[in-house]
């Protein structure tokens, strides 16, 4: 199965283990929104006959892109062209915002066999009831595709936990005239929030940043070559300071970035070499409640890149 990279972790580790070798991915292009590069797609799937399956996220995590419905018939057109199925996690089909709407892969997907996963978890605040289900498109026009979802199916029935509560729950939920209100309110939080996180840090020398259109991350990208081993942070805290220093030492760079902001500020974000890719940077969410918190977040963090990248 070939994902996308930046990979949300989960995914690529899961298909790394089932397939028993390093996972196969298609690049996604920091300097064209996070779009995915489908000449590199489409050569890697013509090259690679052990691939079966495209996995699509959208929106995506970590990058917070959204793609137009003219890349996801492309998706498509590929799988069909070389008689692959599709995955596309649609975990947060409801959160897009600035104007970007998210074209479910029902709207395009023809005569290819594919998967939709859909979840409550993100558009929800309901802690401890995560809950998701499948939309299989297509099973009967492909027998091999069809076992396989029977080979699910199964794998399914033989699970003794079931979310019960929330697939009870969820019909009213969705049915409730109050739920569109709902997620508007939280897009209209994420919108403003991504427009203070992109405008505070688009104009930073060395690293490369799009607008979030969905979800609730942004992924910032390190330009080639500003990071060295070098580099840190004033820390105040000895114990603290001997700790990261030690630890800092042969780490990915992004990661030695990401120690020293957390030493130095608190603030906690993800590398984006966690994320299965070779770039450097960082994933960091849209989720501080406190409007006034979020912008101090943001606005450290840009004075802890711009010190970040001058202290060697």
């Amino acid at each position: 199965m070939i994902g996308p990279s930046p990979a949300y972790s989960t995914h690529s580790s899961a298909e790394a283990a089932h397939a028993g070798t390093a996972h196969i991915s298609y690049n996604l292009d920091p300097h064209n929104l996070w779009y995915p590069d489908l000449n590199d797609l489409r050569l890697k799937v013509k090259y690679n006959q052990a691939i079966s399956g495209i996995l699509i996220i959208n929106p995506d995590n970590p990058t917070g892109a959204v793609y137009p419905s003219e890349i996801l018939e492309e998706f498509v057109a590929i799988a069909e062209e070389y008689d692959l199925f599709i995955v596309c996690d649609e975990t947060y089909l409801n959160l897009a915002y600035n104007s970007k709407k998210v074209t479910p892969l029902s709207a395009v997907i023809r005569n290819a066999c594919a998967i939709s996963m859909k979840s409550i978890s993100k558009e929800l605040p309901w802690p401890g009831s995560r809950c998701g289900w499948i939309e299989v498109y297509n099973a009967k026009k492909d027998s091999t595709f069809a076992q396989y979802m029977k080979s699910i199916e199964d794998s399914k029935m033989l699970e003794v936990c079931s979310t019960s509560l929330p697939q009870r729950v969820i019909p009213k939920i969705f049915t409730d005239a109050r739920y569109r209100m709902h997620v508007e309110q939280r897009n209209n939080k994420y919108e403003r929030r991504a427009k203070i996180a992109y405008d505070l840090l688009k104009d930073v020398t060395g690293i490369v940043v799009n607008m979030t259109n969905g979800a609730f991350y942004m992924t910032v990208m390190f330009e080639e070559g500003v990071l060295n081993h070098k580099q840190s942070l004033p820390v105040q805290n000895k114990a603290i300071k001997d700790l990261v220093d030690e630890i800092a030492i042969d780490v990915a760079l992004d990661k030695r970035f990401v120690y020293y902001l957390l030493a130095t500020t608190g603030i906690c974000v993800v590398p984006l070499t966690g994320f299965n890719c070779t770039l450097q940077g960082f994933r960091i969410t849209l989720l501080e409640d406190s409007d006034i918190k979020f912008e101090q977040i943001f606005k450290t963090v840009k004075d802890k890149i711009i010190e970040y990248l001058k202290s060697a």
